[in-house]
């Protein structure tokens, strides 16, 4: 297998409501794409927002399910102010924060969100790599 992620697919509860979270909220770029699914540019792979149960429906796998989900969605920045920035913006746009910014054992400074279905998002600055 030829290692890439291309799409990101997350089922959503009502999709209008993310569509403003991603877009409006973080500022994500939306791509114009099919009625009733939504597509963000991100740098090398984008964003796709589906109805939970279409999501469900179409990899043939029951919809209903809840807590943690075993992964968590990276978005790194340039700085530790960066991720505190990062986080408020979350915030402020509708998501809950689940942990500070804060220093952490690997030697760089993360902190965590999730967006309004739960989906974690960690946000973190990492001295060890370079991200543009």
């Amino acid at each position: 297998m030829d290692a890439r992620i291309t799409l990101i697919t997350l089922g959503v509860a009502d999709l209008g409501r993310s569509i403003s979270f991603y877009r409006d909220g973080l500022g994500l770029p939306m791509m114009d794409g099919a009625e009733g699914v939504a597509f963000f540019e991100t740098r090398g792979t984008r964003l796709s927002l589906y109805p939970r149960e279409k999501l469900a429906e179409d990899a043939q796998v029951p919809a209903e399910g809840s807590g943690f989900r075993g992964f968590a969605l990276a978005h790194n920045v340039g700085s530790p102010e960066e991720v505190d920035a990062t986080l408020q913006q979350a915030v402020d746009a509708g998501a809950t924060l689940k942990k500070l910014g804060q220093k952490v054992f690997w030697g760089g400074y993360s902190g965590y969100f999730s967006d309004p279905d739960g989906f974690l998002w960690e946000v973190a600055w990492n001295p060890h790599m370079e991200f543009e």
